[in-house]
């Protein structure tokens, strides 16, 4: 990834990238021998998406392996798709994208400045549609899933113990897995089941980028973009209700009101083997939070229900037949 970086430098300085239609600039870096990827087949990527100020949008890497998705048709003139439609499986290389012309029928991203979109894409794996029927078809890259996850789950306590080490936490372990260590203390009793908790977050992957967090200074601290719709403010959920990460629940419940904690979880204690939008499955987390108030339950009230972002649980789809 440092040469690709490096070649985005180079491709801009030397004006090295040839030009698509609707105005895509690219440049393949690396250009293996096989068939260019069609709309409908399998392919795995990584991929590292960055604005014109150089800052990084959004990197699969951060998410612990590459994204799988079936090719679509290109939705218009020299959009990603078209530009995936030029790789073949091994290839990497860089699309610069304008943004004006990728978002036309579509608000921009939240905060977004500047006029290009560039993407360092590694096309892992593919598994061409063709003539197979959609149940080969879906068997196939159904397998290949398999093994990404196998990999994830072996890795996911290597990652847990360096990050535990690199960050120099004093982590105590409950017999569950969850790994904490309060770093603020604070005072009077801890919640219990049907206390709701009011709580500031911050999560992040084990690489250490941000995924979200409630407080708008952590975001502009680590260059998020902004989201206007983000309310920035804590969440409240009740204690022991289905459908919060088990990992908060059993966390909130050993700290008081006004404590800070860093909670690392096990992905069996966070979104599991379902994974959670960007969250890939067996991915470990690390939670920085604020537990800032507790709320003992109210009789007369209507019996709360887990919000609506994280860290409510992922519910498993139902399989279509």
């Amino acid at each position: 990834m440092f040469f690709a970086l490096a070649a985005i430098g180079l491709a801009s300085c030397n004006g090295g990238l040839k030009k698509g239609e609707g105005g895509m600039q690219y440049n393949i870096i690396t250009d293996k021998a096989g068939p260019s990827i069609k709309p409908g087949d399998f392919a795995s990527i990584n991929f590292i998406i960055k604005n014109d100020a150089d800052s990084v949008m959004a990197s699969s890497y951060d998410m612990g392996h590459p994204v799988p998705q079936i090719l679509q048709k290109p939705q218009s003139k020299g959009d990603i798709y078209a530009a995936l439609e030029l790789l073949s499986e091994g290839d990497s290389a860089i699309v610069k994208l304008n943004i004006d012309s990728i978002s036309k029928g579509h608000p921009k991203p939240p905060g977004f400045k500047g006029k290009y979109v560039t993407y360092v894409i590694k096309v892992e794996k593919v598994i061409a549609k063709g003539n197979l029927s959609d149940q080969v078809f879906a068997g196939r890259y159904t397998d290949y899933m398999k093994t990404l996850s196998e990999a994830s789950r072996k890795e996911e306590p290597g990652k847990i113990k360096k990050y535990i080490a690199d960050n120099n936490l004093k982590v105590t372990q409950t017999p569950s897995g969850l790994n904490y260590v309060i770093t603020k203390q604070g005072t009077g009793p801890k919640p219990v089941a049907g206390d709701t908790v009011v709580v500031n977050y911050t999560v992040r992957f084990l690489t250490g980028k941000i995924l979200e967090t409630s407080v708008k200074a952590e975001a502009e601290k680590a260059k998020l973009p902004v989201n206007p719709m983000n309310p920035y403010k804590p969440i409240r959920f009740p204690i022991g209700v289905k459908g919060m990460i088990k990992g908060w629940d059993e966390g909130m419940q050993l700290l008081n009101k006004g404590a800070t904690a860093t909670l690392v979880l096990p992905s069996d204690l966070a979104y599991g083997e379902q994974g959670y939008q960007q969250i890939q499955p067996f991915t470990p987390l690390a939670f920085d939070v604020e537990l800032v108030d507790i709320v003992p339950p109210n009789p007369n009230a209507p019996k709360p229900a887990a919000p609506a972002m994280m860290p409510a649980q992922a519910q498993p789809q139902p399989v279509k037949k």
